[in-house]
């Protein structure tokens, strides 16, 4: 399944957590923003590895949207050329 996945972390060193781990399952789309191919043995480990980097009570934040595949046939980029393996982490 497609997923892309946003996140809002506040640590530098929690963001950093979160953003090696997308980074192991897909590609980095835009700032704080992946998409993933995974199935749904991964998907499960995945968000409990995020939880894991998390402090909800800091208002750390992340959503998981999974892509239909009608999805991915209308999406669109506005705008500057997608990042490139350069990372903007700490």
């Amino acid at each position: 399944m497609r997923l892309a996945v946003a996140y809002d972390v506040s640590s530098d060193s929690n963001r950093r957590q979160v953003y090696r781990t997308l980074q192991r399952y897909g590609a980095w789309k835009q700032y704080s923003v992946f998409e993933l191919e995974v199935n749904k043995t991964e998907r499960v480990k995945l968000e409990d590895e995020l939880e894991s980097h998390i402090n909800p009570d800091d208002g750390d934040r992340i959503r998981v949207y999974r892509l239909c595949d009608s999805c991915l046939d209308d999406i669109s980029d506005i705008g500057a050329e997608p990042p490139d393996e350069q990372s903007n982490v700490l």
